[in-house]
């Protein structure tokens, strides 16, 4: 799923040769989104935005491709994570606080800290259950993630922002509400909540087509109005976290229930 990609049990004594491409997608993912700080900070904040962006759409392909070419390794898990917390921890923090956070030093330097290490220790967290298998972690079996992914913790984060290029109100520069909304955002990535993953996204076929005109009315929307957009879908998944926590107790309860009404369980 998106960045985090998982790596074969076995140890590969180096770097395979198709495993460079996958491996260079995730360094110029990493380099754009440090760059998204450099645009910051000379307060070009568009382009930081987009940087950022880039970067989680090169984040979304490289494992994918990995897997495509079968070139996964714990280098490029590793390379991977290194990227992402960077990309969308370390970059997506400094931008917030030159854009708003700074006109309160003290909290908002609290507020920018808390994005990029909840970001790090989600990070360090999936590194850590690489080599669990998927029966034992009860998100993943059932095909949800835990917590809010690193990318799309990124680009909620931004949300205040989006909005305020859109509408170029003041109140959503201010430090006092865009402090609280990066620590919520922190914390929402590190959580033990359910969350949608791409698996669990499957369409009905009969409304398929349906699903790519939107698809395709938003990548229009995207050029015409991007920060009402972004906004949009920002909002629109924050809307879905509490679908997801309903749809993943009812998997739970009808796995409880199949575990109940097994040969085994009644023989106990």
């Amino acid at each position: 799923m998106h960045g985090e990609r998982a790596v074969p049990r076995r140890r590969s004594r180096g770097l395979t040769m198709r495993a460079v491409v996958p491996n260079a997608i995730t360094a110029a993912a990493l380099c754009i989104g440090l760059t998204g700080i450099r645009f910051a900070i000379g307060g070009d904040f568009d382009r930081a935005i987009l940087a950022v962006l880039v970067a989680g759409c090169l984040d979304g392909i490289d494992g994918r491709i990995a897997r495509l070419l079968k070139a996964q390794s714990r280098f490029g898990a590793e390379l991977d994570s290194l990227a992402d917390s960077l990309s969308f921890g370390v970059a997506p923090a400094l931008i917030l606080f030159l854009w708003s956070l700074q006109d309160l030093p003290r909290l908002g330097w609290f507020a920018a800290l808390a994005l990029a290490l909840c970001c790090m220790l989600r990070l360090a967290r999936f590194n850590a259950q690489i080599d669990i298998d998927a029966e034992d972690q009860p998100h993943k079996s059932a095909g949800f993630l835990t917590g809010i992914p690193a990318p799309v913790g990124a680009g909620v984060a931004f949300l205040p922002l989006y909005l305020w290029e859109a509408t170029g109100e003041g109140i959503f520069r201010d430090p006092l509400l865009v402090g609280p909304w990066v620590v919520l955002v922190a914390f929402l990535m590190i959580s033990n909540l359910a969350t949608l993953s791409w698996t669990s996204l499957k369409p009905g076929r009969s409304i398929r087509i349906e699903v790519i005109a939107v698809v395709g009315l938003f990548g229009a929307f995207l050029f015409l109005e991007p920060w009402w957009t972004l906004a949009v879908i920002s909002i629109g998944y924050l809307a879905l976290l509490p679908y997801g926590w309903l749809r993943y107790a009812k998997v739970r309860r009808q796995r409880a229930a199949a575990l109940r009404a097994s040969p085994d369980a009644r023989a106990e």
